[in-house]
């Protein structure tokens, strides 16, 4: 490594912790290459949480997995 990289490393790990949290988002940001194919990603595990999140009251939710293992 070179001592440029090695000095800005120290000062980076000597701030804060939300200091260097912001920093790492920025960083990853300026490394994202595809912003259109993220958004696409987003989209499918936004739709995933919501289809998981679907409540279903305890009788029937008994009586699908009794169902499942009959």
């Amino acid at each position: 490594m070179d001592t440029t990289f090695e000095t800005l490393e120290a000062e980076v790990l000597k701030l804060p912790l939300a200091q260097r949290t912001k920093l790492l988002d920025r960083v990853v940001a300026s490394l994202d290459a595809d912003a259109a194919r993220d958004a696409a990603w987003d989209a499918v595990a936004a739709s995933r949480d919501a289809e998981a999140a679907q409540l279903v009251p305890m009788d029937e939710a008994l009586a699908r997995l009794r169902n499942e293992h009959a």
